[in-house]
């Protein structure tokens, strides 16, 4: 079986509506809390109703977002996912009233009741969080005020989907070759890596890019939505900066995030050097973005998804143990959604949700690359399964902050696997170009696009006019001083702000994978060098999940990410493998 088996969560769509509508009534019964969290018992008593309520809706929306992302233009499907999403406004808006109850309790006397009473252990940490960010909460009226707005910001998110993906459709395209082909943005990549012909990947590139610029004025007004809807919770919620507001509640400094983009911008001669040694390699007169992935070496090889998990279980057998174990767990028959087609969610991701455990969705197009995301997305399924099965529900979520480090762990076991497997050069330059290329998309290709958003969004905070021409106009600047690469050279690029749903879903998010991938870098140099207590450090940090603010649970794995160092040691692994490159080409 090679789609999700989503009778694991629900036997049927009917059994789905039937949970939907016990945890609507669920939700309503949170009145019952409402102006009475007074003591010891009624804060235990709301904290174990709670984790009931949120668990119901952690499987009731991971089955509504898989059940739509398998088949977005289905309408049936966007209806189950709006009833997941409604769900979620109406949980903010009804218990707008208890952070503001629980504040009211007192600091001292919450930690108290958490001393004396082993069953509020197991909430230690979160409520911790609610006396952090204490100066940022307000009085319950405030709060319900403020929650009515949750459902009116969420439909940009959604507006986002049905203009980018829902109304999306392919293309067919003729090649210099006659050749049609039909393209999507499921599978235009693949087309880049090996069409030899430059005028071909033109081609292939602008017939999904223009889909973005006939739209551009429309994207622009969702975008600016999103961002005057950050700044107004920014303002409301009295930060320092919109930034301040998505990094506070974990207690990130904003530091870690500028040290990240001061860190690469003073280091992309490197990134530079790549790119005019390719521009030379292919003999071209100017180098594109849609140029970069062109394949060094020339092989025609595809891994069917059977034999990507095979080499991914071949590499986790290096660390064995629990490890190994749950590596194989995660990629069972019914957890994976494997082929592309039109009309599903582009991209790769694992969900999931407590008591079901992780489930992962691919776009498996036969590529090496497809190999690498497999990996990928096992390494944030085993965090998952290893976080839930050491952690009480409460705290077993990780943040985004440490997601993407085992996930990017498990990318670098598997390339020194396939490294170790062959002397062959077309295939070791294969494997070259994927790490640096991986490298780049991760570290350097993200902190592009977390300058971007810090860009942007500073715009707004300082009452500057946001429109489509200046949305282009900041990526642009950022392609020549990140890539050297100028894109007034080349149309439709300059909209890839509209191309990367992260920055309409998840806003500041994407610097967490340059920090996750210099993180892991880190980790897996030290397991790979048999550092005592590497390994067990690692696993005990991935076993944390979220019981403890993200830069101490990434300092459990040996990482300081308050410091450049861990950037620094990304921007020389570069340059490592460039040489070594150099040096297979030679």
């Amino acid at each position: 079986m090679n789609e999700w088996d989503f009778t694991r969560i629900y036997k049927d769509l009917n059994a789905f509506e039937e949970d939907a509508k016990k945890l609507s009534e669920d939700i309503d019964g949170y009145n019952k809390f409402k102006g009475k969290i007074n003591d010891e018992k009624s804060l235990l008593d709301f904290l174990n109703y709670d984790e009931e309520v949120v668990g119901n809706f952690s499987k009731i929306y991971t089955y509504a977002s898989m059940f739509y992302d398998q088949q977005q233009k289905e309408p049936s499907r966007q209806k189950v996912y709006a009833t997941a999403n409604d769900l979620y406004a109406k949980y903010v808006q009804v218990t707008s009233f208890a952070s503001s109850e629980i504040l009211a309790l007192g600091e001292e006397n919450v930690k108290r009741f958490v001393n004396e009473n082993k069953e509020l252990t197991k909430y230690a940490y979160p409520l911790d969080k609610i006396f952090h960010n204490q100066s940022h909460i307000f009085e319950p009226k405030i709060e319900e005020i403020m929650a009515n707005y949750v459902q009116v910001t969420n439909n940009y998110n959604r507006l986002y989907d049905m203009l980018a993906v829902a109304d999306g459709k392919s293309s067919s395209v003729k090649l210099s070759t006659g050749e049609e082909i039909e393209v999507n943005q499921s599978n235009f990549r693949q087309y880049l890596a090996t069409l030899k012909n430059q005028d071909d990947r033109r081609i292939v590139f602008e017939a999904v890019f223009k889909g973005f610029e006939a739209h551009k004025n429309t994207f622009a007004g969702i975008y600016n939505g999103i961002i005057q809807s950050d700044y107004a919770e920014a303002k409301n919620r009295k930060y320092n900066s919109i930034l301040e507001s998505f990094l506070y509640g974990n207690n990130i400094p904003t530091d870690v995030y500028l040290s990240l983009i001061k860190t690469v911008r003073e280091n992309t001669d490197v990134l530079k050097e790549y790119y005019a040694l390719r521009k030379q390699y292919f003999g071209l007169k100017e180098l594109h973005t849609y140029d970069r992935f062109l394949d060094f070496a020339s092989t025609d090889k595809k891994y069917t998804y059977e034999e990507a998990k095979e080499l991914f279980f071949e590499s986790v057998a290096k660390i064995g143990g629990e490890f190994e174990k749950v590596a194989h767990e995660v990629l069972a028959e019914g957890r994976v959604d494997v082929y592309p087609h039109e009309g599903k969610r582009t991209g790769a991701y694992s969900t999931g949700y407590y008591k079901e455990g992780p489930f992962i969705l691919l776009n498996h197009t036969g590529m090496l690359d497809d190999c690498f995301t497999c990996a990928h997305e096992a390494g944030h399924s085993i965090h998952t399964t290893l976080a839930n099965a050491n952690q009480p529900v409460a705290t077993a979520d990780y943040t985004i902050f440490v997601a993407e480090i085992a996930s990017t762990f498990n990318e670098q076991l598997l390339l020194d696997h396939l490294l170790s497997k062959t002397t062959d050069k077309e295939t070791r330059l294969v494997l070259l170009q994927s790490a640096i290329d991986g490298l780049i998309a991760t570290f350097y290709r993200q902190t592009l696009f977390a300058d971007y958003e810090y860009q942007a969004h500073k715009l707004v905070e300082e009452g500057k006019p946001v429109t489509v021409d200046v949305f282009s106009s900041i990526m642009k600047d950022l392609y020549l001083e990140y890539y050297g690469i100028d894109l007034n050279n080349e149309p439709y690029k300059e909209y890839v702000w509209a191309y990367i749903p992260h920055f309409f879903h998840s806003p500041f998010y994407v610097y967490q994978y340059a920090t996750c991938y210099a993180s892991s870098l880190q980790i897996y140099d030290m397991v790979k060098n048999n550092v005592p207590g590497a390994l067990d450090n690692y696993l005990n940090m991935l076993k944390a999940g979220g019981s403890d603010y993200p830069v101490e649970i990434v300092k459990k794995g040996g990482v300081d990410l308050t410091t450049p160092e861990p950037f620094m040691a990304v921007c020389k692994r570069l340059k490592e493998l460039l040489e070594v490159l150099k040096n297979e080409l030679k």
